[in-house]
C-alpha cells in the first residue's frame, strides 16, 4: 500500500512538469496553427503598442504594414525605425490577414503614410490556396481603405526569391513578377507611390542578389540597407 501510494503521488508529483515540458516541445508548426485557430489575423500581436500610442496621442508619420520581411526591417536595422515610424510587420502573413489587421494596426494609429509589402506567403500558399488575382484584390482594399481615410500609400514591389525554403520546388519567380507587374500599373492609377526594389535586390534570374539575403527570401542587413537607399529619398520628400 505505501509502495502504491508512493507511485501514485510521484505520478501526481509528475504531472506539472510534463504537462510544461510538453508546452516547451510543441513545435513551431504546432504553436502557428494554435495561433490561427485563436486569432487568425493576429490582431493581439500589437494590440497592447497600439493602445498605449493612441492613449498617449503620439505622432506617427508612417506604418509598415508586411510579413517576416518587414518584421525582419527592425530587427536587423532598429536605428532605421525613428520616431515616428512604425514596424507593423508579422512573419509568415498574408495578404487576407493583412486586411483585417488594417483597421487596428494601420488606420486607428492615423499615420500619414503607410508602406504596403506583401505577396510572398500568399505565393507560398501559408494561410491555404489564393490566386494572384485575389491576392491583388487584397493590395488593392488595404490601398483603398488607407486612402479612404487620408493616408498616403506606398506600394512596395514583392521581393525577388529563387525559391523559398518553407516551399520546396515551389515556382517563385513568375508569381513575384506577375504581382509586381499589377502592382506597378495599379500605382499610378490609385495614387500610391510605387517603389520598386527589385533593381537593387534581384539578379538577372529574378532570384536575390548574393549577399542580401541570409536564405534568398529574407534581407541581411545588407539587403535592408539596398532598400533604404531607394526609400529614403521618398520618405525625405514626404518628411517623414
Amino acid at each position: 500500500m505505501p509502495i502504491v501510494r508512493r507511485g501514485f503521488l510521484g505520478g501526481v508529483l509528475f504531472l506539472p512538469v510534463a504537462s510544461s515540458v510538453a508546452r516547451t516541445q510543441e513545435s513551431w508548426e504546432d504553436q502557428h496553427q494554435r495561433q490561427l485557430k485563436e486569432d487568425w489575423p493576429w490582431l493581439g500581436r500589437y494590440a497592447d503598442d497600439n493602445r498605449k500610442l493612441i492613449a498617449a496621442r503620439r505622432k506617427v508619420d508612417i506604418v509598415f504594414m508586411g510579413d517576416s520581411i518587414t518584421e525582419g526591417w527592425q530587427s536587423k536595422h532598429p536605428a532605421f525605425f525613428t520616431s515616428g515610424r512604425l514596424c507593423r510587420g508579422i512573419g509568415g502573413q498574408t495578404t487576407p490577414q493583412m486586411v483585417l489587421r488594417m483597421m487596428a494596426d494601420v488606420i486607428a494609429l492615423r499615420p500619414r503614410l503607410v508602406h504596403i509589402m506583401a505577396g510572398t506567403n500568399d505565393i507560398a500558399g501559408n494561410t491555404g490556396k489564393i490566386t494572384l488575382e485575389q491576392s491583388c484584390d487584397n493590395l488593392r482594399m488595404m490601398t483603398e481603405l488607407a486612402r479612404a481615410n487620408g493616408i498616403q500609400v506606398l506600394l512596395a514591389s514583392v521581393p525577388p526569391a529563387g525559391d523559398f525554403p518553407w516551399r520546396p520546388g515551389l515556382e517563385t519567380v513568375k508569381p513575384i513578377r506577375a504581382i509586381n507587374a499589377w502592382l506597378a500599373g495599379y500605382a499610378r492609377g490609385a495614387g500610391a507611390t510605387w517603389i520598386d526594389y527589385t533593381p537593387a535586390l534581384a539578379d538577372a534570374k529574378g532570384a536575390m542578389k548574393p549577399g542580401l539575403a541570409f536564405d534568398g527570401v529574407h534581407p541581411t542587413e545588407a539587403g535592408y540597407a539596398a532598400m533604404e537607399k531607394l526609400l529614403l529619398p521618398i520618405l525625405k520628400a514626404h518628411k517623414a
